[in-house]
């Protein structure tokens, strides 16, 4: 009868320690709880960073004319949001960066050369309403109607 309650008791140790172990398992795979009005960068499937407009103040802005209304569009580079969160050396020129608005249901995508190319002038600027749009003077994304507006997400795929 000892042997018994003894293997149960250890039963009952193994079968507790996988559960504790499980669970932290589960909350170390999961992102962590982003703030209002941020958005995540993605690396895949993997969450690397995210941010929010206030972040970028530190950051140096960029500007352009558009050529549909003659407006200065100011703002932050994509580049170097990239950089502050990623590291230049990790990114490629081919590498894929795709920003979306899931409230608006429109994503762009740019690669890293494009992105890392000043001339191009791949940036966020804010909108009237405080939310970051993606606006560029780049062939493809140079018409307001190809900019995303209320981004909300980034996922970069390095190749």
């Amino acid at each position: 009868m000892t042997l018994k309650r003894g293997l149960i008791a250890a039963g009952i140790l193994v079968a507790i320690a996988a559960l504790v172990l499980g669970v932290d398992w589960i909350q170390r795979s999961r992102p962590a709880d982003l703030p209002p009005g941020s958005v995540p960068i993605y690396v895949g499937s993997r969450l690397i960073g995210a941010f929010v407009p206030e972040d970028l103040e530190g950051l140096d802005k960029a500007s352009f004319v558009d050529a549909e209304e003659g407006k200065t569009q100011e703002g932050w580079l994509l580049r170097d949001v990239l950089v502050q969160h990623l590291g230049e050396d990790s990114l490629r020129d081919d590498s894929t960066i795709t920003v979306s608005s899931s409230s608006r249901g429109k994503s762009a995508q740019v690669t890293w050369q494009q992105a890392n190319d000043p001339g191009h002038h791949v940036l966020f600027d804010l909108s009237n309403r405080g939310t970051l749009k993606l606006a560029s003077d780049l062939e493809g994304l140079d018409t307001r109607d190809a900019w995303v507006q209320d981004v909300n997400k980034i996922e970069v795929e390095i190749r």
